[in-house]
């Protein structure tokens, strides 16, 4: 698998990252329906054994649950083959479990400390602003600028390593860049989910941060194993029951046609329909990365060659051809 160098860093990642928000399980407001922590850590290490080098989290994830997993992955593993660890703040949870957003420094650095003792780690590879705000509309002025003052200090200190930030458009990546570089932003990017190719990515390009983009199979709707019939019988706290619209008709329909156009592609490769959709996203040249979830060790021989995927220019011209004319 060849390597990637990601934005200023001195980082070389593979083309896939192992995704653990579903490694978090259920129990909270985007969580997944239960899982079991034995087989999120056989799936961290069946990454790392098919070449996979880093592994993203957040500590919202499970409300802590899946960086402890990830801790625990790591105990197993020597340190000389460890992947690189990648979390996120700025997401933050109540004994209730209610989640709200919070950048002031002081609440970063607690949440650092907490990220920290859960990973079990002395310092944070890539540690990355989850949201710069959770109501969308543009981030007010001071918010953002100061949390990534406190993340540069982080930095400087020796907590963390490499700073990032996750979910922000060019507005906001030029305020936070007037005071440190960007390493790398984290946004979402899938056939169903375009909005950054017009100006997000070429200003990425141009200003050499690093992409890691998230959901490239669109929550697993795009991998080729989703079914009606599947989405149904989702658990109930399953976030993309009442969350996610494309799970939803009348986009559903569509969707899962979409799959099935995939699927003619990928047959020519011997590779799935979320392969030749995670493919897709590594096509732009911005794009470093992506992040690809998972919950059990076969997923990820399901999509580990996407990699090493190229696609044609014919078909990828097959493909916008679909997209269009949905």
């Amino acid at each position: 698998m060849q390597m990637r160098k990601l934005g200023n860093t001195e980082f070389q990642i593979s083309p896939i990252g192992l995704g653990a928000w579903a490694m978090g399980g259920g129990g909270w407001t985007f969580g997944w329906g239960p899982q079991d922590d034995n087989e999120s850590i056989a799936a961290i290490h069946r990454a790392l054994e098919l070449g996979i080098n880093w592994v993203d989290t957040a500590a919202v994830y499970g409300l802590g649950r899946s960086e402890q997993v990830v801790a625990k992955a790591l105990a197993e593993i020597p340190s000389s083959n460890r992947p690189l660890v990648f979390t996120k703040c700025s997401l933050i949870w109540d004994e209730r479990g209610n989640i709200s957003h919070n950048l002031e420094p002081v609440s970063l650095r607690k949440e650092a400390e907490s990220s920290l003792r859960r990973l079990q780690v002395e310092t944070i590879d890539l540690y990355q602003i989850h949201w710069p705000n959770f109501t969308g509309g543009e981030s007010p002025s001071g918010g953002i600028e100061a949390a990534w003052e406190t993340l540069s200090e982080m930095r400087q200190t020796g907590k963390v390593r490499y700073i990032g930030v996750s979910n922000f458009n060019t507005r906001e990546l030029e305020r936070v860049g007037r005071i440190t570089p960007v390493s790398s932003l984290q946004p979402p990017y899938s056939m169903l989910r375009r909005g950054v190719e017009d100006e997000i990515l070429p200003y990425c390009g141009a200003h050499s941060i690093g992409v890691i983009v998230y959901s490239p199979m669109q929550s697993g709707l795009l991998s080729g194993t989703m079914t009606r019939e599947r989405i149904a019988a989702l658990p109930k706290d399953d976030w993309r029951l009442t969350k996610a619209p494309e799970f939803q008709e009348p986009r559903l329909s569509r969707n899962l046609r979409l799959v099935e156009q995939l699927r003619t592609i990928g047959k020519r490769h011997g590779c799935s329909p979320g392969e030749v959709a995670i493919a897709w996203t590594l096509r732009r040249p911005e794009v470093t990365a992506a992040i690809v979830g998972a919950r059990r060790p076969g997923q990820i021989e399901g999509f580990i060659s996407a990699a090493d995927l190229r696609l044609g220019s014919e078909e990828l011209d097959e493909i916008e051809g679909w997209l269009s004319a949905s």
